[in-house]
């Protein structure tokens, strides 16, 4: 397992530009908002966090659509799938988010505190929201992992997997805002919401590869 994510650590970095096109696509979004808004630094400092993280939710579906197409490429998803363990195939899917996780995803939670200094957001705001995307971001990889099971057959399949995921993400970008704005609120609380946030990782943790191991079995 050590050796397959390694492997897809390589190839996520080498693979489309890796990290770097999240990141800028990331700085693209944040840097864009304020010629929408105009320079209302009180403005950007209240919607700051939300477009931090709309701006980490839509950076972490690019990659998505290479998670498998690798494998199905030089004929390594047919051995996975060969293997009659259904546990063994739902854990690799598990190391292959991991490792996707990390070369695409990490790089944005990383920006994310001096990305957010351009929207004026707060010194605490800005901890809050990259905690909030350490903690909420691998949901996203999970969910994301059975959309792009289902369409690895197709031959354009990346936007159907954007199609697929983005309804789910919502619950994970409704929590993670809010505990964002608990942490530079006073009325509003930070951990009922970032309990939940973890909660749902924990429960996509589960669900997302047992259901992606189950739509590559059922691939053509």
């Amino acid at each position: 397992m050590l050796a397959l994510f390694l492997r897809d650590l390589r190839i996520g970095i080498r693979a489309g530009g890796g990290a770097l096109t999240g990141v800028v696509f990331f700085l693209a979004v944040v840097a864009t908002i304020p010629f929408g808004v105009g320079p209302d630094l009180e403005l950007l400092s209240r919607i700051g966090p939300a477009i931090l993280w709309i701006g980490a939710l839509l950076a972490s579906l690019l990659g998505l659509d290479r998670l498998f197409q690798a494998d199905r490429e030089d004929g390594s998803l047919d051995l996975l799938l060969l293997a009659d363990d259904r546990h063994m195939l739902a854990l690799t899917v598990i190391v292959k988010c991991l490792a996707h996780w990390t070369a695409s995803v990490l790089p944005l939670i990383a920006a994310s505190p001096l990305l957010g200094l351009f929207m004026n957001v707060q010194p605490a705001g800005l901890g809050a929201a990259a905690l909030t995307l350490l903690v909420g971001t691998p949901a996203i990889t999970f969910i994301g992992a059975a959309g792009a099971a289902v369409a690895v057959a197709l031959p354009r399949g990346g936007l159907m997997i954007s199609v697929l995921v983005l309804p789910l993400t919502i619950p994970i970008l409704i929590f993670g805002v809010t505990a964002t704005y608990g942490a530079v609120t006073d009325p509003s609380p930070f951990l009922p919401p970032f309990l939940i946030l973890c909660a749902l990782t924990l429960f996509f943790a589960v669900v997302g590869p047992v259901a992606a191991a189950s739509a590559l079995r059922h691939a053509d």
